[in-house]
């Protein structure tokens, strides 16, 4: 956009022609101080243009003088024509020099803004309308001095322009971040706040349009790229694309859009984050300090909706790389245990960095389970408040199920470490109820793993390791190993010779449903010493184990009506061929069942009624024929 018609703007009395640029610097008649060195500026304007109009005013900015006439100045800033009163009031003298510290945008922002004042056209454009902006409010230019003044004209251009596309509107944010003197200059000015609000309304607007094309297209074409304005994004300030995600929030951007710019945002900042050092200026000092801050407000902006575990996990590994605050890794950590259940092995194995006792980040898996029992906890508390109980219930078990095993898998991994400490693994396998282990197979790996890779274990240590396992719960294969496991202690394997011996007399005797049931009357049955909070806790554990045997009967009954309808399918499709033999075997069996024993079966019949006697009653009815 070209301001054009600038001079026309001037009286024509005021007016100076385009060809006789009036910035002339060291003139004969006034020239600068002795300490302003010449620049290239001044090279370029070296003879005066004007022999009866000379320059009456030295103005320097950022070390560079520009030798200027007052009334035009005067007529448009009205910070010049303070300075001026202000000199005349005190002195009595006119003003012929002063500085303007702290310009935005520095000397060739204010070049143009006097090019303005002695209406000279120039293009204003998306990388110097801030400066402008900032320059005119530096300057007070305002309407009150001249109509259709810098500041109005760099608004219409925000308004009309800049602000009506959101491309365009982060290129003038960015543009921010290069006002460095003073810094906070175009917050004064409310522009900042202004593309912000911008770019969280044209990024709605593009919602709305995406989703009525695809509504158009159906699903033809799959699923639809991403928004594009979520890669200009990216190029934003941390501060500045954080007030950014947060407007797109209020105006009700979809969850889905806002964690995928989050993801690319962090991706692309903390990968290039050398390359972006010298434009970004936190009062970090240092890189590391600089992905701390990144981190922190990437999981600050996290929505409520679930975020995507490999996001979480990694962010974890970074935050605990670079030693992010407590409530960061707090949030992360939260935010995990409310979907664990869908965790892999592989995101809990999380590095340690720092020179620590284990291998592995053992602590903050702990702390996710914490918080993970914790959420099950609350949601068992409110089942009785809520109508779909049962569903919710059978939830929280299933999730249970899962996350046992994980665990169970996750200890085997990390027990041959050589510098993991005891405490920490027995800490891990008691954190687990003990009912959320159906078999106790991968806790029985787990601790024979840790077993062989801590050879230096005392015998004590080895015992108040090998009590975590329940010999009753161990399989048949896992029962033939441990006894003939050397690492074991010999109670251990006691044990294990014994539940194995039980068992075998129960398939033997087939009383082994009599046992389990008798052993749960026997547990359920509260003693005299029995406080009712401990009863209460039997009674919930033994519901639970109900409530686990139920589900694990669903799940086996749904395999057999899937494995029914298979084998009806097969039937159905082998009907054409297999139809015809089925019959005639059929009755071929029959005739034999028929024609081969009947004859043996006739003959013994008839022996026994020549031999049976026949009575007769008062009737005059023989009996046998009355019975036969």
């Amino acid at each position: 956009m070209f301001l054009k018609g600038f001079s026309s703007a001037l009286p024509e009395t005021e007016r100076v022609s385009a060809e006789t640029l009036v910035f002339l610097m060291g003139t004969s008649d006034n020239p600068p101080p002795a300490h302003v060195p010449p620049t290239s500026f001044s090279k370029s304007f070296t003879t005066r243009i004007f022999s009866d109009v000379a320059g009456d005013i030295t103005i320097v900015v950022d070390g560079e003088p520009f030798l200027l006439h007052k009334f035009p100045l005067v007529a448009r800033c009205g910070k010049i024509r303070k300075l001026v009163a202000e000199e005349m009031k005190e002195t009595s003298r006119t003003l012929s020099h002063t500085e303007l510290p702290d310009f935005p945008g520095g000397s060739h922002t204010f070049e143009l803004a006097m090019k303005f004042c002695y209406g000279i056209n120039f293009e204003i454009t998306i990388s110097n309308v801030v400066a402008l902006r900032c320059a005119a409010g530096y300057l007070e230019m305002t309407e009150d001095h001249k109509e259709e003044n810098l500041i109005a004209r760099t608004e219409t251009y925000l308004e009309q322009v800049v602000f009506r596309s959101l491309e365009k509107s982060v290129e003038v944010l960015c543009s921010c971040e290069l006002l460095l003197h003073p810094h906070d200059i175009a917050e004064a000015y409310h522009v900042p706040e202004r593309c912000v609000e911008a770019i969280a309304m044209n990024a709605c607007r593009e919602q709305l349009v995406l989703g009525l094309s695809r509504l158009n297209r159906t699903s033809q074409r799959g699923d639809s790229p991403p928004e594009w304005w979520i890669q200009d994004l990216s190029a934003l300030r941390i501060d500045y694309y954080a007030r950014v995600v947060s407007a797109m929030a209020r105006t009700g951007l979809r969850s889905e859009s806002i964690i995928t710019s989050l993801m690319h945002y962090s991706q692309e900042s903390l990968k290039g984050i050398r390359d972006r050092q010298e434009r970004t200026k936190l009062d970090s000092g240092t890189i590391e300090n600089e992905q701390r801050n990144v981190v922190e407000a990437i999981v600050s902006l996290f929505p409520n909706d679930k975020v995507p575990l490999s996001f979480l996990f990694g962010m974890l590994r970074v935050g605990v790389t670079i030693n992010v605050s407590v409530s960061c890794r707090l949030e992360l950590e939260m935010r995990i245990a409310q979907q664990l259940e869908r965790v892999s092995l592989d995101d809990l194995l999380i590095p340690v960095v720092r020179d620590e006792e284990s291998m592995y980040d053992v602590d903050t898996v702990h702390r996710i389970l914490v918080c993970f029992l914790k959420r099950i906890e609350d949601e068992e508390r409110n089942e009785d408040d809520n109508e779909t109980e049962s569903l919710i219930d059978s939830t929280c078990h299933s999730s249970l199920l899962k996350v046992g095993l994980i665990i169970d898998a996750y200890l085997a991994e990390i027990a041959p470490d050589p510098f993991l400490s005891l405490n920490k693994f027995t800490d891990l396998i008691e954190i687990l109820p003990d009912y959320v282990r159906v078999t106790h197979d991968g806790l029985y790996r787990a601790i024979d793993m840790f077993l062989k890779g801590h050879p230096l274990l005392t015998e004590q240590e080895c015992k108040s390791l090998c009590k975590f396992v329940d010999t009753k719960k161990l399989t048949q294969e896992a029962c033939s190993h441990a006894a003939q496991n050397d690492r074991l202690p010999v109670q251990m394997v006691v044990r294990v010779l014994y539940s194995e011996q039980l068992r075998l007399k129960n398939i033997v005797s087939g009383e082994s449903g009599m046992v389990m049931s008798s052993q749960k009357l026997s547990s359920g049955v509260p003693s005299g010493a029995t406080s009712p909070r401990d009863t209460y806790a039997s009674l919930r554990r033994e519901n639970r184990e109900l409530k686990l045997e139920i589900s694990r009967v669903r799940v086996r009954l749904s395999e057999l009506e899937k494995e029914q309808v298979l084998m009806k399918q097969g039937m159905i499709e082998k009907s054409g061929h297999g139809g015809t033999l089925m019959t005639s075997l059929s009755k071929g069996i029959g005739r034999m069942s028929i024609f081969g024993g009947g004859a043996k079966e006739e003959k013994r019949r008839k022996a026994n009624r020549k031999n049976r006697p026949r009575l007769k009653g008062k009737t005059g009815i023989n009996r046998t024929e009355s019975m036969f």
